[in-house]
Formats: structure tokens, sequence, C-alpha cells
């Protein structure tokens, strides 16, 4: 018996946004849907907009995986794990044992396929991901405050001005084209 997917399964358990009130709930395994699809759309539009060459197929398999550790660690809202450097590094450390952790419960015939995954090592194609990451936590903000949560103004300012450092003309293209639909109603949509 090998619990490595089950431990997978469960991150649909682990609840995201802990620290703030949300209108709709979101577990991490829809978190990790999402940036996989917000990692597939801005190497799309890297590759057919900005002719790059980034492999998607990698960097999505890549997403998917981002945050299988928080099924041994829980999900640690950002403001704390970023209050300052000492806590930031204890907690690296701790995503680090839990990957290893989580490696450890591959089979060695997959490991070689998995471990880069869980690891996420591959920094330049990891920058998508994280791209992605911080575009999902900057659409939830935005979905919220048109339900009416002011709750996440502040996020949302945090994770566009992050969103802007990142310098990412993909980034600005999604934001341009696709990001204003999520403040929509679904009648709005349809129009």
């Amino acid at each position: 018996m090998n619990p490595f997917f089950a431990y997978l399964y469960r991150l649909r358990l682990i609840e995201r946004w802990s620290l703030m009130r949300n209108v709709v709930k979101e577990n991490v395994a829809e978190h990790s849907f999402h940036v996989a699809l917000l990692t597939h759309a801005l190497c799309m539009i890297g590759n057919e907009v900005f002719g790059k060459k980034i492999p998607v197929d990698r960097a999505v398999s890549l997403a998917l995986f981002h945050d299988a550790t928080e099924v041994i660690t829980g999900d640690i809202p950002s403001p704390v794990k970023h209050h300052n450097p000492g806590l930031l590094k204890g907690f690296r450390e701790l995503e680090s044992l839990a990957a290893a952790r989580m490696c450890d419960m591959v089979p060695e015939p997959l490991a070689r396929h998995y471990r880069p995954l869980i690891e996420g090592k591959d920094e330049e194609l990891y920058r998508w991901v994280k791209a992605a990451d911080l575009l999902d936590g900057y659409l939830k903000c935005i979905m919220e405050i048109a339900a009416g949560n002011g709750e996440f103004h502040v996020a949302k300012r945090e994770l566009e001005e992050r969103l802007l450092r990142l310098e990412m003309p993909e980034v600005a293209y999604f934001l341009d084209h696709f990001a204003p639909s999520f403040e929509k109603t679904l009648d709005e949509l349809a129009e």
C-alpha cells in the first residue's frame, strides 16, 4: 500500500484564506487546479502572443504540484509566513522537510518523475507557476470584492503590486484581456 495519491487527494480538505472572511470558500485542490489553468494560459500567451518557447506541459505539471506539501504543513497564510525573515526561513525549512517526506512516499520507478514536481526547483519554469499563483490570489480578491466582501481590498492591492513587479508581459496581457470579466455576474458574462 502506498499513500502518496491518497495524501494528494486530501488537499481538498485544506482551506485557503483562513485568516479572512470568505464569501466563497476555497481549498488547496481547487487552488492547484486554478494555478495549473493560469500557468497554461500565461505560457500560451507567452508562446503565441510574444513568440516565446515555453514548455507549457512541463510548467502545467509543476503548477499541479506547487502546493502538494501543504497536505503536510497546511496552508500557511502569506501575512504569517512573511511576517519577518526568520519566520520565512523557518517556513521554507518546514516546506523542504514536507517535500522530502512527500518524495519519500513515491515508489522508486516513479520518483525521478515526481521529485522535481514536488520540489519545484526549476527556477526559470517555476517563474510561470509563481506568476499564476499570484494571479489566482488576485482573481480571488476581485471575485470576493465583487460579491461585496471588502475584506479583500488590501490583499488585492498587494497582489496587484506584486504582479506588476514581475514585469511579465503575459501577466499584463491576462490582466487587460481576461481579468475584468471576473468582476461580472453570470448574467453579465452571458450578455
